[in-house]
This record gives C-alpha cells, sequence and structure tokens, in this order.
C-alpha cells in the first residue's frame, strides 16, 4: 500500500459524508434547526449552527442533564444500549457496563435526572460495529510506509482503494471531539465480532461485542461529540466482516523449529532466528502486527543474503504469530511487507 499525504481534522472525512451540514452545537441537529412553526428551537441556534465546534475546551457549551437525558432516550429509542459515563470523561460510571446497559427509558430517566453523565454505547447489545478513525497526534511517530498520514480515514481509503472496495460512507456517523470519526455499522447476522486495533491499519480501532463507544452528545475534556451524518447504520460489508473476524484457534504442540547444520554458522543462524521470534511471541495486543513487520524485516535480510531460504523464514514467522492470535490474511501481508523491506539491506553471514 503506497503511503499519501491527506489533510487533517475534519476535512479528513466530511467531503466523503454526503455533504452534510455540521449539526447545531445546542440541540445536534442537522443545519439550522426549527420548530413546527418555523422558529430556531433554541434563540441561539440559527448563529451557532453556521460555525463548526470551537478547539478550545474553554468555549465549548456545557451539556447539562435534561440534553444528555435527550441525547441518551434519542440513542436508546434506535435501539443501542446505554450506560452512563462520569461527567466529562470516557470511563463508565458504573461497574458490569455491558450487562447493565439498557433501552429502558424509565430506567435511563432515573440515571440521568441525577447528573450530567456522559453516554456510553454498549456495541454488542446493541448490534453494532464501530469503526474508529483516529487523528494523529501531535509528535505521533508512523509506523514504516505510513509516515504521510494524518488521520486513520486517510489510511481506510486508501486500503478500500488498494482492495477496489467502495468507500462504506453511507452510515450513521459521529464526529468525535478530536477530529476522529465514528462510523456505525449493524452487526453481520452470522459470527461473533470483537474489539480489534490496529486491525484494518494505523490509526483505526474497531469496537463490537465487549466493546463501548462514546455516544453523540457526550463531551469529553470539553469536547463535544456530534453527530455528523443522521441515518440508519448499514450492514458491515462483507469484506470488512473477514479482515475482523476472530483469528481461528491458535496451533497446539510446539512451534515449528528451522533445520540449521551444527556447525558455527548454523548456531549463529539459530541465534539470530530463535531471539527475533522470541521478541515478536512477546508481542502484546495492540503491538502484535507491528513486532511482527520488524521480525519479519530482521529475518528478511538474513533471506536476501542467502543464509536461509524464504520459505522457511515466512513458516515460523507464520507459525508464532498465528499463536500470538493474528488472523491469516493480517499475517500475509505483514510478513511480505517485512521480508521487502528486509531485502533492502541483505545480511550475509561468512
Amino acid at each position: 500500500m503506497t503511503s499519501r499525504t491527506v489533510p487533517t481534522g475534519w476535512l479528513d472525512w466530511r467531503e466523503h459524508l454526503a455533504g452534510s451540514p455540521l449539526p447545531c452545537r445546542i440541540c445536534h441537529l442537522p443545519a439550522i434547526c426549527r420548530d413546527e412553526h418555523d422558529r430556531p428551537c433554541h434563540k441561539t441556534c440559527a448563529e451557532q449552527a453556521l460555525t463548526p465546534p470551537t478547539t478550545d475546551p474553554k468555549e465549548r457549551i456545557p451539556m447539562h442533564s435534561n440534553e444528555l437525558l435527550t441525547a441518551a432516550l434519542s440513542a436508546a429509542a434506535r435501539g443501542w444500549h446505554v450506560f452512563p459515563l462520569r461527567p466529562g470523561d470516557k470511563r463508565p460510571a458504573i461497574e458490569r457496563w455491558e450487562t447493565r446497559a439498557t433501552v429502558d427509558p424509565d430506567r435511563i430517566r432515573r440515571c440521568w435526572q441525577t447528573g450530567p453523565y456522559g453516554i456510553g454505547l454498549a456495541c454488542g447489545p446493541s448490534g453494532l460495529v464501530v469503526l474508529d478513525f483516529d487523528a494523529r497526534k501531535t509528535g505521533q511517530a508512523a509506523p514504516e510506509g505510513r509516515e504521510g498520514y494524518l488521520h486513520g480515514w486517510g489510511v481506510f481509503t486508501d486500503l478500500c482503494a488498494d482492495l477496489g472496495h467502495p468507500i462504506p460512507n453511507h452510515t450513521y456517523a459521529v464526529a468525535t471531539g478530536r477530529g476522529g470519526l465514528h462510523l456505525y455499522f449493524r452487526h453481520p447476522e452470522h459470527g461473533e465480532l470483537r474489539n480489534t486495533a490496529g486491525a484494518l491499519g494505523w490509526l483505526i480501532d474497531t469496537r463490537a461485542h465487549g466493546g463501548y463507544v462514546v455516544a453523540a452528545g457526550s463531551t469529553v475534556a470539553g469536547r463535544l461529540y456530534t453527530v455528523r451524518l443522521d441515518t440508519r447504520p448499514t450492514t458491515l460489508p462483507g469484506w470488512l466482516t473477514d479482515r475482523l473476524r476472530p483469528a481461528p484457534l491458535r496451533p497446539e504442540g510446539p512451534p515449528l523449529v528451522v533445520e540449521l547444520p551444527a556447525d558455527r554458522r548454523g548456531a549463529y543462524l539459530r541465534a539470530a532466528i530463535d531471539g527475533t521470534l522470541a521478541k515478536l511471541a512477546e508481542a502484546r495486543e495492540g503491538g502484535r502486527n507491528r513486532a511482527l513487520f520488524m521480525a519479519a524485516q530482521t529475518l528478511g535480510q538474513l533471506v536476501a543474503g542467502g543464509a536461509v531460504a524464504e520459505d522457511t523464514i515466512t513458516a515460523v514467522l507464520a507459525d508464532t504469530a498465528t499463536r500470538l492470535g493474528l488472523g491469516p490474511r493480517e499475517l500475509e501481508n505483514t510478513i511480505r511487507s517485512g521480508l521487502v523491506a528486509g531485502a533492502r539491506r541483505p545480511r550475509q553471514v561468512a
């Protein structure tokens, strides 16, 4: 995949979302909202709907409990299970939030009438898969090959283009407080998708069973989450479902062992390979794909230098990565990219 420079901020993705106008910062409805008598429903709506949200948290209009209650009831009316977040924070205000999330309007009223709680949406009970595109933070280092990207949306649109799929942008969308974007999709009928980090690329996470997102109408660190495209979520496209399916069961038994000559050269190669695989095996969730790329790049130098066969290195890397929980398509692409990168600096063993 080639690296392409993309703009940052609102314009990363808003031009792709049906060209809808910015929502009102008071009632969160598109454009200038009016009541049945064609009057603005708030006296300041008309002027505030014409400008995008400010980036200065001190200038944000605070959300009151009644507004948050309205937003929570609105989400529940869509069949989305809600639960309270700590005021101004992403963290749940209750324990066991997934099982206690509700669409019961009476329970919702009792909760949000007591304080300005943020609104969490439990994705699993709500039947949702949410794609979470982050904006690159100032000074944030990019993985190799991703230096030109400033937003997960650019990574995603390039992925769609490279695979020949249309951008699935005509679905419910929420602008996050820090310039990110949430795209909501209905969970596919078969199988159970769970949260992922980086499975679709850098700066892209997904939330499904076991995960939640901050709902529109909530404020986090003084920044408001707003509806960007108000429409019914579409079903997650099949090609995305395939990429987000949980990895198959990890293989049982001992890991693959590379057969090498019993001499000093063989001992050196075994130490290099075993050390690289041991480091890869220690990778934690969220960094496994990156660790696999680095391991493939390191061993790819030996392959390019003629010290060991490419098929052998590919097999042991795939075995270790599968034991980590990486899916076959994800690890295949990463190993290939790492070997290509490593081939630029061949390493010969005397």
